[in-house]
């Protein structure tokens, strides 16, 4: 039967611990802390905040407590954001880029699959690849050549679109992207002692039939979900260029560019008034949501921020929706 309320965090309760038993010795410490930070996630142990329909009638009400922030298989891949210009090398102006600076995906894909297998290639050479238990072979040059000579006629793939909307909105969706888990609650259908139950794409398939469900035994969803934890060592966002930090700092590089900009298109004065930068708004509390409210459609204002640990003091009184917001 298919639970109301199901989240990742149910399934790492009920069966981490036993996992973790199971698996001594064999789970990064990465790991084991992601593991913590799910089983406390949307509990009391984060804490959070209330919020209630400014609608008197209403007085709809919800708890929200801090998040702790696919068929899940293994499928490593990378975001960019490029810029579409920069500054002259003596630093005196804004150089725009022309609106198709980029090459067609189908010539960037197969760049990207070349330097990629190239570096790898390059890496083995240098002994600086180390194999595991079933790939421990691929330490020879001559299997790992031959491990490799498959991928050189897969077809990789390049998505590259212009911003749907604007700056603010692409950053918006890759921040909620690069901290997102590997698999939304809204996607589990259920969990016991028979397997977790989940939704997923298809995405060899076009049409309805792509959207399918899977079952797998509470262990290995738990290996699954956290083979998309970071090694130690990794960085899950690096910054290049403008952002980068070497030499002048990022705020002066950021400052000197905005600066050029600004000389180099006309003065265009806001019409209807002027707003504060999204960027520069206080998000630790925010006075309303983003969602309005699920019965009559009015904000939802919040009216109560709790800590870690302490329990709210304006509780619903009539069963509420149980939601979960980002601590980062």
């Amino acid at each position: 039967m298919e639970h109301p309320a199901l989240e990742v965090a149910d399934v790492f309760r009920d069966f981490g611990p036993a996992w973790r038993d199971a698996n001594d010795g064999h789970v990064s410490h990465a790991q084991l802390k992601v593991m913590s930070a799910i089983e406390a996630c949307r509990t009391a142990a984060l804490g959070g905040y209330v919020a209630r329909c400014e609608n008197p009638a209403c007085a709809h009400t919800i708890i929200a407590y801090c998040s702790c922030r696919s068929a899940m298989t293994h499928h490593p891949h990378v975001h960019m954001i490029v810029t579409g210009g920069g500054v002259s090398p003596d630093g005196s102006r804004w150089i725009a880029s022309t609106p198709n600076y980029l090459v067609p995906v189908e010539v960037l894909s197969a760049l990207f699959r070349g330097r990629m297998l190239g570096m790898l290639i390059q890496a083995h050479a240098a002994d600086r690849l180390q194999f595991f238990g079933d790939h421990q072979h691929l330490a020879d040059r001559a299997a790992f050549k031959a491990y490799l000579a498959p991928l050189w006629k897969t077809d990789w793939f390049i998505y590259a679109k212009r911003p749907f909307a604007g700056p603010q909105q692409v950053l918006a969706y890759l921040s909620r992207y690069t901290h997102r888990v590997a698999i939304s609650n809204s996607r589990l259908i259920s969990a016991d002692a028979s397997g977790v139950t989940f939704k997923y794409k298809d995405y060899r398939i076009e049409g309805p039939g792509r959207y399918k469900t899977m079952t797998l035994e509470a262990g290995e969803f738990i290996r699954r979900f956290l083979i998309h934890v970071l090694p130690k060592g990794f960085h899950r966002i690096r910054h290049y260029g403008l952002l980068a930090n070497g030499g002048v700092t990022r705020a002066e590089k950021l400052a000197r560019a905005r600066d050029l900009i600004a000389a180099a298109e006309p003065l265009n004065p806001p019409q209807g008034g002027t707003h504060q930068d999204a960027a520069c708004e206080d998000t630790s509390a925010p006075a309303t949501l983003d969602h309005p409210c699920p019965c009559c459609g009015s904000r939802m204002v919040i009216i109560e921020v709790f800590e870690a640990g302490r329990t709210p003091c304006n509780r619903p009184t009539t069963s509420a929706l149980m939601i979960g917001i980002d601590s980062s």
